[in-house]
């Protein structure tokens, strides 16, 4: 990269880091000039205005978030081990996340009502990952992992997202150490139901 994109690309970093603690909200361009050790006119001069320094962190964080979580689980194969893969490295990760904060969180609780330009970004972003993890959930049900007369796909989603924000509530607002855990056996509780098998399931295994 030139050195302007550099400049540019230090100062997104840096900026995700502010953002993971104290919100999108809490993002400044004096909080990153004073970060970057640089002049607020030299961090205006790669973004114009705070909105497009948060547009910017969202984007970054979405792109991290999908090498991290989504590229390794296509390695799975298609079906339910894709599925379950999707949801277990996005557990692990709101596992990382808890103490400094899940942008994708707290961006939705900051914005769910704030209508604008970061709103817009950060609802498309919610919508791409549920619609990568709908795609996943339908071919479970394509390959008859899950049957197809229990299971539906925006239910499965609708699912797996509420168990998330639960364990990123419990375990970040509530101190429970025992939150990813508990997640972990409730997708395999849900799962087990779904293949109708017995519901104290901790650990699901496909013949």
């Amino acid at each position: 990269m030139r050195k302007g994109e550099q400049t540019r690309a230090a100062i997104v970093e840096a900026a995700l880091e502010i953002a993971s603690t104290q919100g999108l909200e809490g993002l400044t361009i004096g909080s990153i000039a004073e970060k970057m050790a640089m002049s607020k006119s030299g961090v205006f001069a790669h973004f114009g205005s705070r909105e497009e320094l948060q547009i910017a962190v969202l984007k970054e964080y979405e792109t991290q978030f999908i090498n991290a979580v989504l590229f390794p689980c296509l390695k799975e194969p298609r079906g339910f081990p894709r599925l379950r893969a999707i949801f277990m490295r996005w557990l692990d990760r709101i596992g990382k996340e808890i103490d400094s904060g899940c942008i994708y969180i707290s961006g939705a609780t900051e914005y769910d009502d704030r209508p604008g330009a970061v709103r817009d970004v950060l609802v498309n972003m919610h919508r791409d990952w549920q619609k990568e993890m709908r795609r996943a959930a339908s071919q479970a049900i394509e390959e008859n992992h899950l049957p197809a007369g229990s299971a539906d796909a925006d239910q499965l989603v609708f699912d797996m997202v509420g168990i998330i924000l639960a364990a990123h509530q419990q375990g970040r607002l509530m101190g429970d150490t025992q939150c990813l855990q508990r997640a972990r056996h409730a997708f395999d509780r849900m799962m087990a139901q779904y293949q109708n098998k017995p519901s104290n399931t901790s650990s699901v295994i496909l013949t």
